[in-house]
């Protein structure tokens, strides 16, 4: 039935009782936030053809190395035949090769940690890389990559499987955070840099560097993991399956082969919009959006369904700018890899993966015996801020410490969070006191304030930055 315009105006000027009591038809209710998103997806139909282009750099914006011999996987016998890197590099490598850093990435972030001549954009580090910055370029050879499974030029289900010349999409295999670094590590051995100077990475990035003094003990200098874990909660893993789970439930995903039709951008901007609850803290949240609606209050306007609150129309803002910038198959592999990252003894005994050089001491915990608590050396002490050592470690630290021994000689920075609701600070307690109780006497732990939360390591250059040059100098 169709509303006349002198209806809709009748309506407005009626007493609310007397409308109840109109012979108008009662209005179809409307939602422009959904009508918005159908328009976006006409447009996608109509315009961009059948794969949208994602939102990412230019391959000549970045390097691309190509390893042509077979990868083993953490978690199948049948190793990647070959794969892509890509990477970029800011400063100069020493003539011994001996000042490189190795700076690992959070989940979505692309090779571009800060502008380059090829690419002056800023990174999504711009303030912590460059002359006299906190990883100083001056003295410095940073490399960045984008991780194996991405989709910023890296092999990974967006890639084209040279053995079928299709997309891999979900015949892509499962991947490790350690099957990352191995492939960064291959980069390495082609640059010729036989040792690291640091091995330096944030949220997932901080799970690459602690991963990277494991499989390589003796070829990275020093460790920086800033608002990571050794081991992903419970909560964490929740928060990353809801966002799979919105995303594999759009219509679009078809079992991850949509490269040739609509990608499941429905699915893309919940997941980011899920994800953009754990980057952020509720104290930020009250101070930047309180209760604020996006529109004044007016007695004569109700409140609809569509976004409201200012913190609405945030994440929807958020979900929108994302969605088409990320390849969704790459979301569910590289979260699913976050998952299952576990340095206790049991799980890394587990990997088909090994410490390349690691040769266990009689005063250290073997990486392939039972943890014994009486084994551990005791607590060393070490720069701490806010956080001593537990007196009575509970099992699964001792399992932790046991399977952190391969960075017992490692001088490590450890910096967590307070407002961090992604990676609390207590698991940044426990990678301390696990590296710790394994006998590293060289642990620095830092505890950081402020609300921007889990996204602190994006915004905090004073104390963040201030930690890192420290800790490197």
């Amino acid at each position: 039935m169709i509303i006349t315009n002198a209806c809709r105006w009748s309506l407005r000027r009626l007493p609310r009782l007397s409308r109840l009591s109109s012979s108008c038809p009662p209005e179809l209710p409307n939602f422009p936030c959904v009508d918005a998103h159908a328009v976006r997806e006409s447009r996608l139909l109509a315009d961009t053809g059948p794969e949208p282009p994602y939102a990412r750099p230019s391959p000549t914006t970045y390097h691309t190395y190509h390893h042509p011999r077979p990868l083993p996987l953490s978690y199948s016998l049948t190793p990647l035949p070959s794969f892509d890197i890509a990477y970029e590099t800011w400063g100069t490598l020493s003539p011994r090769k001996d000042n490189a850093i190795l700076l690992h990435t959070g989940l979505s972030a692309s090779s571009h940690a800060a502008s380059t001549p090829a690419n002056p954009a800023p990174g999504w580090w711009e303030k912590f890389i460059g002359p006299g910055k906190a990883i100083d370029t001056n003295q410095f050879f940073v490399i960045c990559t984008n991780v194996l499974g991405g989709c910023y030029g890296s092999s990974g289900p967006s890639s084209i499987d040279p053995a079928t010349g299709k997309h891999w999409a979900t015949r892509f295999p499962i991947v490790s955070v350690f099957d990352m670094v191995n492939a960064q590590f291959r980069l390495l051995e082609h640059l010729g840099i036989s040792k690291l100077y640091a091995s330096v990475g944030s949220s997932m990035g901080a799970m690459q560097s602690l991963a990277a003094g494991w499989l390589h003990p003796d070829r990275v200098g020093k460790i920086v993991s800033i608002s990571g874990t050794a081991r992903s909660s419970p909560a964490a893993i929740a928060m990353r399956f809801a966002q799979r789970s919105v995303l594999m439930a759009d219509p679009n995903w078809k079992n991850g082969f949509y490269y040739e039709g609509l990608p499941p951008h429905t699915g893309m901007k919940l997941a980011r919009q899920i994800a953009t609850i754990t980057y952020r803290s509720g104290p930020e949240w009250d101070l930047r959006f309180g209760r604020q609606l996006r529109i004044p209050p007016d007695p004569e306007r109700p409140p609809v369904l569509c976004p409201d609150f200012l913190i609405e129309t945030y994440l929807d803002h958020q979900g929108e700018s994302f969605c088409l910038k990320y390849d969704a198959n790459s979301l569910i592999y590289i979260s699913k890899a976050m998952d299952l990252f576990d340095m206790t003894q049991p799980a890394l005994q587990a990997l088909n993966v090994k410490p390349s050089s690691f040769s266990p001491s009689s005063s250290s915990p073997s990486p392939n015996a039972e943890a014994d608590p009486s084994a551990l050396q005791p607590h060393k002490t070490s720069h701490s801020k806010s956080h001593p050592p537990p007196v009575n470690p509970p099992p699964h630290l001792s399992s932790l410490a046991a399977g952190m021994a391969p960075l017992k000689h490692i001088p490590t920075l450890v910096l967590g969070v307070q407002s961090d609701i992604l990676f609390t600070v207590e698991q940044q307690r426990e990678v301390a006191d696990a590296l710790r109780m394994a006998g590293n006497e060289n642990v620095s732990y830092y505890e950081l304030g402020g609300v921007w939360g889990h996204d602190t390591f994006l915004i905090d250059v004073l104390n963040v930055g201030g930690a890192i040059r420290g800790f490197l100098s």
